[in-house]
């Protein structure tokens, strides 16, 4: 009801307007008697000889329809409804009007055959198990398929997470559960069953929501605009965000397979800003099923804390004896990392992109280098940046594997969280013999609660 609200009240703006500027005052207009309402039922047999093709149309000017037609709810002007169950269904019309709603008077069709090609596809038969089949559904709550229950998309993400439109809002955070327990509480949050035992029926029991408890209802699957649609039931949810969304029955699907899926509704802009609530499911055959993969024993990555003989690690950052050697930023490739007990996990720019790596970062890589020199029997650091070169020198502490550059810093870039403003960097990653093509890594600040180090890549160009 919050949807057709809304629509209300959009509707009542541009009559405020009018009266206020007019006569300043604030009436409603003058509800519509029912014999004024026009609206037509159609089944269209030329279609489907059972009258299973519906087409709704509210002939009615100035005026917005609201219809229930049992399986589902429309605020169109004139949509087409398909049923793939035979029996009887009222079709039931509110017309809201410059005065108020007006009830139609319900109109009963009769469906006499199956047309069951509307529910005979791939994703209708993963939903539901098939015609004359069920499926149950949980939350993700264990990770057995997703990383959690929970992401987190933009407005304008769709169908496997593509972006709806070029520029749009599209981004997409999806964090481990078992990092960010925070998100909703641990536990059983019931089950959702998905049936099409006579009709397309949706039942879903809300052990940790007791004020919606359990739920039963009727959906409808889009396989053209991926969007499922629920009628009198809402899909397994945790209770904090119970009132963050206004329409829990208006859902766009991110994914569907056999075992897993995935339903995006629309978080209120008041809730944190607008954005998706991505909810991730497993079916129950799955989620009973699964066994835990044996973890994979990994060590480091490649490189981490490096060993090097006496003077090697000078020779490589300057290129030896009265030499020196230019870096760069990595910024075509991973510039910057986030190592955990010596793993990193990005492989590109795009992996922390916006958030940590951005358009601002590629400014300030941009003509911008760092010399290592020993030129005039001196150790020499250089930096140059925006045109700027600054200079002066660095020591180098063998046993730390840690580079002082007295009075000066790597490639900066004050818009950014991750500027290194430190002048004391760790060689957390380097290769011996290898430096050439895949560079070194300069650590910039450690966090040893998580035995982590944010690092930057230096490259040869």
């Amino acid at each position: 009801m919050k949807n057709f609200k809304i629509l209300w009240y959009l509707l009542l703006i541009p009559m405020f307007l009018i009266t206020s500027c007019e006569h300043d005052s604030y009436e409603l207009g003058r509800m519509l008697d029912k014999d004024e309402i026009k609206f037509s039922v159609i089944q269209d047999r030329s279609i489907d000889e059972g009258g299973n093709t519906v087409i709704l149309i509210n002939e009615t000017p100035g005026t917005v329809a609201i219809w229930d037609y049992g399986t589902g709810r429309s605020n169109r002007a004139i949509d087409t409804v398909k049923f793939a169950f035979q029996g009887e269904y009222q079709i039931k019309l509110s017309v809201m009007t410059a005065g108020g709603v007006v009830q139609m008077d319900p109109v009963t069709i009769q469906v006499t055959e199956d047309n069951l090609n509307y529910v005979n596809d791939p994703l209708w038969t993963a939903l539901t198990g098939g015609v004359g089949e069920e499926k149950t559904w949980i939350l993700d709550i264990e990770a057995k398929y997703f990383d959690g229950p929970l992401y987190f998309y933009g407005t304008e993400n769709g169908w496997q997470g593509a972006c709806m439109n070029e520029g749009g809002d599209c981004w997409n955070w999806n964090p481990v559960y078992a990092d960010n327990t925070w998100l909703m509480p641990n536990g059983d949050y019931g089950t959702m069953t998905f049936s099409l035992k006579g009709g397309p029926y949706v039942t879903v029991n809300h052990l940790m929501l007791p004020s919606r408890g359990t739920e039963t209802g009727t959906f409808f699957l889009d396989v053209n605009t991926k969007t499922l649609s629920l009628t009198d039931a809402t899909p397994l949810h945790d209770a904090s965000r119970d009132g963050c969304v206004d329409d829990w029955g208006s859902i766009r699907l991110i994914s569907l397979t056999e075992d897993a899926m995935q339903f995006a509704v629309m978080r209120k802009n008041s809730c944190e800003g607008a954005a998706l609530l991505v909810y991730n499911f497993v079916s129950k055959e799955y989620a009973d099923n699964w066994v835990p993969e044996e973890p994979e024993e990994t060590g480091p990555d490649e490189g981490f804390d490096p060993e090097f003989t006496q003077g090697e690690l000078l020779a490589m950052l300057t290129g030896g004896p009265s030499s020196g050697r230019v870096w760069t930023l990595d910024a075509a490739g991973n510039p910057v990392d986030w190592i955990a007990a010596g793993k990193g996990w990005t492989t590109s720019s795009g992996d922390s992109r916006d958030w940590g790596w951005n358009n601002s970062w590629d400014a300030a890589a941009e003509d911008s280098w760092i010399r290592f020199d020993r030129f005039g029997g001196t150790q020499n650091y250089t930096r140059s940046q925006n045109g700027v070169t600054t200079t002066g020198t660095f020591t180098i502490n063998e046993e730390e594997n840690t580079i002082t550059l007295n009075n000066n810093t790597l490639i900066q870039n004050p818009d950014s969280w991750m500027n290194p403003t430190t002048n004391t960097i760790k060689v957390v990653k380097a290769f011996p013999g290898e430096f050439e093509s895949k560079g070194v890594w300069f650590g910039t600040s450690y966090d040893a609660s998580k035995d982590e180090w944010l690092a930057f890549h230096y490259v040869i160009p």
